[in-house]
C-alpha cells in the first residue's frame, strides 16, 4: 500500500463513521449534562469536539496540527499520515485532555480516546524505555526503531542498527510517562489492554531511573546503556581552564541537560508517579535529580546553573548557537525546583546554595527587571550564538533568523524564583505547605467554585460558539487555517474547568 493512501484507508475513518460517532456523542452527552443551560451547551461541545478529533486519530495518537481536508499535517516537522507526535502538545497532551473531560463528565467516550492514546504510545515504546519525537506506524518504516515489543524477535546485530534514543528533552519522554501514569491510576482495568499499559508504564519508569547517572543527573538522550562513575564522576560542577570559542560540533546528547527544564520534567514525573503508585523508590530517585542540582551550582564569581554540562561537570557546548555559558533562563528553572524539593522533603540542602544565585542575578540585570539568556565564563559578559557556532557579543551581530528565533533577553521567571525561596525561607515549611493546603481547600468550596464559574462563563460561550459543525475548532497558523492540537487542549481543558465548577 502506498503512503499516499494510508489516509483513507487505515488510519482515518471515513466520513460517515465520524458522523455516525459525532451523532451517538452528542445524543449521549446531552442526556448525562450538568443543570445548566450553559453546561449542557459546554458538555456538548466537549463531546462534539471529542468525536471529531477522536476522528482523525492515528491508531489512537495524534500530531500537533492537521490542514481543515487533513492532506497536510505535522507535528514539529512535516509528517505523514502514519506518524504521531509524542513531544507537547502530541498526543500525551492529547490524551491528557480526554482522561480530563472524562473525569469531570464521566463519558465513556472520552476515556476510550484517552486510553486509545495511550495504547498507541505502548507501541511505540522504544526498548531504551522512553520515545522518539514521533512513532511511525508503517510497517516499511517503523523498522527503523528498536522498540520494546521487538525485545527477543530482533537479532542483536539488527537491534544495534536502529534507531533507540530515548528523549528527554522538550519534556518528550516524560511527558508520556506522565500521562501513562494518570490513566493507570483514574481506570485501573486487568483486561489485556490494562495490563499492557501498566507494564508500558513500569517499563518506562524502571528505564528512566536507570537513565540517571551517578549523581542523580540525566543526559538529554538515552540509548538504555549504563553509565559507571568512572564515565560521570560524582562531582560539583566547575569552570573549565579552558574551552573552544567556536562550536566544537561534538555530539551533546549524553551531556546533562537543564535547557527545556528537562531535570525539572524528570523529576517532577518520578515525584508524580512516586505519589500515585506509592512508589517510595521513585521519590528516593526524584530527590537524587535535586541533589544533581546541587552539585551543579558553579562555584563563585558565577553561582548560577549551565545550560548543559559535559562528564566532568563543566559547561559545554550543545547546539551552535548555545556555547558554554551561564543561564538565567535555566538557572531561575533550578531554584524553583529546588524550593519544591525542599518542600517535598524538608531537607536544607536544597536551598542552602539559592542565596548565592539570588545575588548573581541582582548584580546581573541588563536593565530593571532583564537579564541575558546566557553570561560568558568568567567575565559575565552577556553573549549570543548563531548557526555559524561564533559566539557574539551583540544581538544585532546575529543572523536575522537567530536574533528571532531564540530568546536572548528577557525576565525568564527570575523574580517569582527569587519571591518563592523568600517566601519559603521568611514563613518556614510547615506554614508554607499549611498555606498550599488551605488555598487548595478553598478553591474547593461552593462559593469559590461559583466565582471560578463566573469567570470562566464568557471564554466558555466563546468557545462553544466557536466550534464549527464539524466539531472543530479552526485556528491561525503562519496565516492558513489549521487544526491545532494545542486550540484543542486548550479549550477543552477551559470546558473542563468550567463543568467541574459548576457541579
Amino acid at each position: 500500500m502506498s503512503a499516499s493512501s494510508l489516509p483513507r484507508r487505515r488510519f482515518l475513518q471515513t466520513g460517515a463513521a465520524a458522523a455516525v460517532a459525532l451523532a451517538a456523542a452528542g445524543t449521549r452527552l446531552r442526556a448525562a449534562a450538568p443543570v445548566g443551560a450553559l453546561a449542557a451547551e459546554a458538555t456538548a461541545a466537549a463531546a462534539k469536539a471529542g468525536a471529531y478529533f477522536r476522528s482523525i486519530a492515528t491508531e489512537g495518537g495524534y500530531l500537533w496540527r492537521y490542514a481543515p481536508d487533513l492532506v497536510e499535517r505535522a507535528g514539529e516537522n512535516p509528517a505523514t499520515p502514519s506518524q504521531i507526535w509524542i513531544q507537547p502538545p502530541g498526543t500525551p497532551s492529547v490524551g491528557q485532555a480526554f482522561l480530563r473531560l472524562y473525569q469531570v463528565t464521566g463519558d465513556a467516550a472520552h476515556l476510550e480516546a484517552a486510553r486509545a492514546a495511550a495504547d498507541a504510545l505502548a507501541t511505540g515504546q522504544l526498548e531504551s524505555g522512553g520515545w522518539d519525537y514521533l512513532v511511525d506506524f508503517d510497517p516499511a518504516k517503523s523498522v527503523a526503531w528498536y522498540r520494546r515489543s521487538d525485545i527477543g524477535r530482533v537479532p542483536a546485530a539488527e537491534a544495534a542498527k536502529r534507531r533507540n534514543a530515548s528523549t528527554c528533552d522538550d519534556d518528550n519522554s516524560q511527558s508520556a510517562l506522565r500521562f501513562l501514569t494518570a490513566v493507570v491510576t483514574a481506570a485501573p482495568g486487568d483486561t489485556p489492554r490494562d495490563r499492557r499499559r501498566r507494564e508500558t508504564l513500569d517499563y518506562g519508569l524502571a528505564k528512566l531511573v536507570a537513565a540517571q547517572r551517578p549523581n542523580g543527573g540525566w543526559p538529554q538522550r538515552w540509548t538504555g546503556q549504563p553509565a559507571t562513575a568512572a564515565e560521570y564522576p560524582v562531582q560539583p560542577a566547575r569552570f573549565p581552564k579552558d574551552y573552544p570559542r567556536e562550536h566544537a560540533k561534538e555530539n551533546y546528547y549524553g551531556h546533562y541537560t537543564l535547557n527545556d527544564n528537562t531535570q525539572r520534567d524528570c523529576v517532577q514525573t518520578l515525584l508524580e508517579a512516586a505519589k500515585a503508585l506509592g512508589r517510595p523508590d521513585l521519590r528516593a530517585a526524584a530527590l537524587q535529580g535535586g541533589d544533581f542540582l546541587v552539585q551543579a551550582q558553579l562555584p563563585e564569581p558565577q553561582p548560577a546553573w549551565a545550560q548543559q554540562y559535559n562528564a566532568r561537570m563543566e559547561p559545554a557546548w550543545a547546539r551552535a548557537f548555545e556555547p558554554p555559558s551561564v543561564c538565567t533562563n535555566e538557572s531561575a528553572g533550578a531554584m524553583r525546583l529546588l524550593v519544591d524539593l525542599y518542600l517535598e522533603s524538608g531537607d536544607a540542602k536544597y536551598l542552602e546554595g539559592l542565596p548565592r544565585a539570588i545575588a548573581w542575578f541582582r548584580r546581573s540585570e541588563i536593565a530593571p527587571g532583564i537579564w541575558a539568556r546566557m553570561y560568558e565564563l568568567g567575565t559575565n559578559t552577556p553573549v549570543y550564538g548563531d548557526r555559524d557556532g561564533k559566539i557574539k557579543y551583540r544581538v544585532e551581530d546575529l543572523s536575522p533568523e537567530r536574533q528571532t528565533g531564540y530568546s536572548w533577553k528577557g525576565a525568564y521567571g527570575v523574580a517569582g524564583a527569587i519571591a518563592a525561596y523568600d517566601g519559603v525561607k521568611a514563613a518556614g515549611r510547615n506554614a508554607t505547605l499549611a498555606k498550599q493546603q488551605a488555598a487548595a481547600e478553598k478553591a474547593r468550596t461552593p462559593a469559590a467554585k461559583a466565582a471560578r464559574a463566573r469567570q470562566l462563563e464568557p471564554q466558555v460561550k466563546r468557545i462553544v460558539g466557536e466550534l464549527d459543525a464539524t466539531g472543530r475548532w479552526i485556528a491561525d497558523y503562519r496565516g492558513k487555517p489549521a487544526i491545532r492540537t494545542e486550540t484543542f487542549i486548550v479549550n477543552t481543558r477551559l470546558l473542563a474547568d468550567y463543568l467541574e465548577a459548576v457541579k
